[in-house]
């Protein structure tokens, strides 16, 4: 008998998502993984151009290069992809609000390589209505938003037709909270939006084109056989939709293409090197099945819970998926899971939820209308809160955090280098090189290049010629970006925080609210907080939390959303007379503004009230800003609001017992 060894179908994409510093020392960490064998890439940009700022804009102080490298000009760009050939490259942009402009810059310095656009392939996220609704890196409002995605489409499918000019992005809505209904209905009411907003504008014949280039970017959880049923419903209903909605006949042009990133919202502050088997576990909700595999596949670091990922622990990350592509027989076969009636059975039941959750969304007017009213936005932050209940009374385990806490040292954790830490010299070199760039600049073309951009914008023309003109020309990120704030105005998304229902359950709440009652009773009036996140960090989940929680608790609550100045907050603050000032910085930047909101507020005299800080804070930050002034430092590992809230309320009692 003979030994006949299957053929193994191609893996999948092998992405890490990188970029820190400066365009050259992501450059450095661009190369150095592909020479590990990484087959894609995935480029974090800063928070600053995420928002549509140069790195010398006042909203952009501490945020350069924190979160993703800092892009201002084509400049940045080439010394991004220096030695780097991009037409044998497969490169995903996280870019969503300014996605029409780093595309430009993308396209301008394939051309200055001698690269023609047609052999471009890649990605641009370019989906913003999930950042009204999750990640807040938005600037205009969604039908202004809408227009410039839909320029990008019916650019490149044209000009650039290898390139996935849209990648519905159901990720950061599961980051929020969504159920796998709320992911499924969401994302594809997206897809919906963006394919009703093009349709006009591309000649029929070539609308089927056109759907075949729309992806989808998504997120797997650590309840695996759930996850693995919502992409095989994603699939289906993807599908279902290309049929019977836009009369796709071609079955190819159909075909649900999704890119993945794992879940790091599962990931724990607390016993860290558990969260290795739970990125291999929620890898394999997306690789299984192979008729719905994914077609790129990054994976979060071990450490994303404690701070930026090293270089060891994204190489970690990437052998993972080396090992399953290459060393295991999951290749060699066909879907397991046809003919599964336990699979197919959840598979339905997730299909019911999200139709019934679509058509909701579309009686309402669709996703557009659903962010405005604040539907969408209100729906994710009480499953969000239901989500971080259950995890608080015990119902949902999670291993290390509220079951077996008991733990070892972890010699992974100790000592210092155990994360990567941005150089606070980084931001002022930046900028430097920023001014160097603008007085070598031929100011005559800038100015042409600006005001053929903003013409193009003002009557409606396709922005993308003009976009790449200006990126020839020299216009840096900022100039583009207020450019079109020029045209179209900015837009302040609603919070879905003031109809929350939060939920909350037990005898803790019961206790603190009397203490809301007490110290509100001493203070002759509400306990009165303010909820605040300063600079560009838009991730605004946790802060939602907060705020739906004190108010659950009796306090009375301010909360304005995301990306307010420490200036904004501390006038907040006066103006409404607040006990204690909540702080919320996701970004890596809390040293330098949780300081500048403390020194603000002695300023103005109110140097008494407390302010309390949460975020992703290592221990030596958590020295430093307690040394400042600060009051108190929360991180992920106090999953326990309502103990959060017994604390605030205990801190404000305490300062005014002292008063």
């Amino acid at each position: 008998m003979t030994d006949k060894t299957p053929a193994r179908e191609k893996p999948w994409l092998f992405r890490t998502y990188s970029g820190h510093s400066s365009a050259a020392e992501s450059n450095k960490l661009f190369r150095a993984n592909l020479g590990k064998g990484q087959t894609g890439l995935s480029v974090a940009f800063d928070l600053p151009t995420q928002t549509g700022y140069d790195s010398d804009h006042v909203l952009a102080r501490g945020e350069v290069g924190k979160v993703g490298v800092p892009i201002c000009h084509i400049g940045d760009m080439m010394t991004l992809f220096q030695d780097i050939p991009l037409e044998k490259m497969n490169t995903s942009m996280t870019i969503n609000a300014p996605a029409a402009w780093l595309l430009s810059l993308y396209i301008a310095t394939a051309e200055r390589q001698g690269t023609a656009r047609s052999a471009l392939n890649g990605t641009t996220q370019n989906d913003i209505i999930k950042e009204y609704l999750s990640r807040g890196t938005y600037i205009f409002g969604p039908q202004h938003s809408l227009r410039l995605t839909s320029d990008v489409i019916a650019f490149t499918y044209r000009e650039v037709p290898k390139w996935n000019p849209m990648n519905v992005c159901s990720y950061h809505l599961q980051e929020a909270g969504a159920t796998p209904e709320q992911e499924l209905a969401f994302a594809l009411a997206t897809a919906i939006a963006v394919l009703d907003t093009v349709r006009p504008v591309v000649p029929p014949e070539d609308f089927s084109v056109v759907v075949s280039r729309i992806s989808f970017f998504v997120n797997a959880g650590i309840r695996f056989v759930t996850e693995l049923c919502k992409m095989r419903s994603f699939t289906y209903l993807w599908d279902e939709i290309c049929r019977t909605r836009y009369g796709i006949t071609d079955e190819k042009a159909r075909r649900f293409r999704y890119g993945v990133q794992v879940n790091s919202l599962g990931l724990t502050e607390q016993q860290p090197e558990n969260n290795v088997y739970r990125i291999l576990l929620e890898m394999l909700a997306v690789v299984l099945s192979k008729d719905a595999r994914a077609r790129a596949v990054q994976l979060p670091a071990w450490n994303e819970a404690l701070g930026l990922p090293r270089e060891w622990d994204q190489q970690w990350s990437l052998r993972l998926q080396q090992i399953v592509a290459y060393e295991t027989d999951l290749l060699e076969f066909g879907d397991i899971f046809n003919g599964s009636t336990e699979i197919q059975r959840k598979v339905d039941e997730l299909m019911a939820g999200a139709r019934d959750e679509l058509k909701r969304i579309d009686d309402m007017g669709g996703a557009v209308a659903a962010v405005e009213s604040s539907y969408m936005k209100q729906k994710l932050v009480e499953a969000n809160a239901r989500r971080i209940g259950a995890i608080e009374v015990g119902d949902q385990v999670v291993v290390g955090v509220n079951k077996w806490t008991q733990t070892e040292p972890s010699p992974l954790t100790g000592g210092d280098g155990s994360i990567l830490t941005v150089d606070p010299k980084v931001e002022a070199e930046q900028i430097e090189r920023l001014r160097a760039f603008k007085a070598g600049r031929e100011q005559k073309s800038v100015d042409q290049a600006i005001a053929a951009l903003h013409a193009a914008a003002a009557e409606g023309r396709n922005i993308m010629e003009p976009s790449i003109a200006a990126a020839h020309a020299g216009v840096t990120t900022g100039e583009w970006a207020q450019t079109l704030r020029d045209v179209f105005g900015e837009y302040r998304a609603p919070t879905g925080v003031s109809r929350a229902a939060a939920g909350t359950r037990g005898d803790k709440i019961v206790e603190v609210r009397a203490r809301v009652e007490a110290v509100s009773a001493q203070l002759g009036r509400r306990v009165k907080m303010l909820v605040g996140k300063p600079g560009l960090d838009g991730h605004s989940n946790g802060a939602e939390q907060i705020a739906v929680r004190a108010r659950d608790a009796g306090m009375e609550v301010v909360y304005e959303g995301i990306r307010l100045t420490p200036s904004q907050i501390v006038n907040a603050a006066l103006e409404e007379g607040v006990h204690v000032v909540g702080l919320s910085i996701l970004s890596g930047s809390h040293i330098p503004l949780v300081t500048e909101v403390l020194e603000r507020m002695r300023a103005a005299g109110i140097g008494d009230i407390p302010v309390v800080a949460g975020g992703i804070i290592p221990p030596e930050d958590e020295k430093t800003l307690l040394a400042a002034g600060c009051a108190r430092i929360y991180t992920p590992k106090d999953y326990d609001i309502t103990t959060i809230m017994g604390d605030i309320v205990e801190l404000v009692g305490s300062r005014a017992q002292a008063a």
